[in-house]
């Protein structure tokens, strides 16, 4: 079923900006693809392709350089709830990922397969080439000592924002250089009444996010719970792996799936040909 599908016309207190919504996405010049089209990657990754390997303890983060061309899949090894993530070019730290232009640009707030991430200058900073469970937050944000505080009565359990404020640090970045993340396995909707909220059931163990670089990256991961996320907390290891993805096709998925992510990468075109690459 095609995103911009109306079968189901919805009558709440933001009908008017959803028929706007479909009035300018059908007037789109290039119309976007089936997403049912992006068909993910292998399961599993030959040894040879593999550059790193990494388990981020329960409520710890880690940082990472990706090189323009690799991919990073994040597995969801005990099927917890939530996976942090932010990114910065890594040639210049103050090109980083904005949660509001990703949604914004893409006319969609459902992250998964298919879809890109861009940064705060139109760039597109990765792509997302595999998601097996297929629901990501780029709204709510990450954890923070309040929400701890609020949802486990404990503000000093490990948190997301502090944990991006220290990896900033170690990388010649600050709390001003940490902007609102993508927390990965993350079932969040929006009600009727525009409140966030926690659906259905978390990810199975194992479930995985894979993220083609399309620049050289700096990506900071915390591995702490959702803030709406359900239960206690009780955050489990999850493990990273980088591999060289091969070079996308001229129809790659991800490339071609919709007009703004084609300006995306034509904006991404550009940067390289300043830089003297292809």
């Amino acid at each position: 079923m095609a995103e911009a599908s109306r079968s189901e016309k919805y009558e709440g207190p933001y009908a008017a900006q959803q028929e706007r919504y479909h009035r300018l996405f059908g007037g789109a010049r290039a119309k976007a693809r089936d997403f049912s089209e992006a068909t993910g990657n292998p399961e599993t990754i030959a040894e040879n392709l593999i550059r790193a390997k990494e388990t981020v303890p329960g409520g710890w983060a880690h940082a990472l350089p990706l090189k323009r061309g690799e991919t990073l899949r994040i597995v969801n090894t005990h099927g917890t709830a939530g996976v942090s993530l932010l990114f910065y070019n890594d040639r210049d730290r103050s090109e980083r990922f904005n949660a509001g232009d990703t949604v914004k640009i893409q006319w969609n707030a459902r992250l998964s397969r298919g879809r890109v991430l861009f940064s705060d200058m139109g760039r597109v900073l990765a792509s997302i080439t595999d998601d097996t469970y297929g629901r990501n937050d780029a709204l709510t944000g990450g954890s923070s000592k309040m929400t701890n505080g609020a949802r486990y009565g404990n503000p000093s359990l490990r948190n997301t924002r502090d944990n991006f404020i220290l990896l900033a640090a170690k990388n010649g970045l600050d709390k001003r250089d940490v902007p609102p993340c993508l927390t990965l396995f993350a079932p969040v909707g929006v009600d009727g009444e525009g409140r966030f909220r926690w659906e259905g059931e978390g990810p199975q163990p194992g479930s995985r996010v894979d993220l083609r670089a399309e620049l050289d990256l700096l990506v900071f991961v915390s591995n702490a719970p959702h803030p709406l996320a359900p239960g206690d907390y009780a955050p489990k290891d999850i493990d990273l792996l980088v591999w060289k993805s091969p070079p996308p096709a001229p129809d790659d998925f991800c490339r071609t799936a919709t007009e703004e992510a084609i300006r995306g990468f034509e904006n991404n075109a550009r940067y390289l040909a300043a830089l003297g690459e292809e």
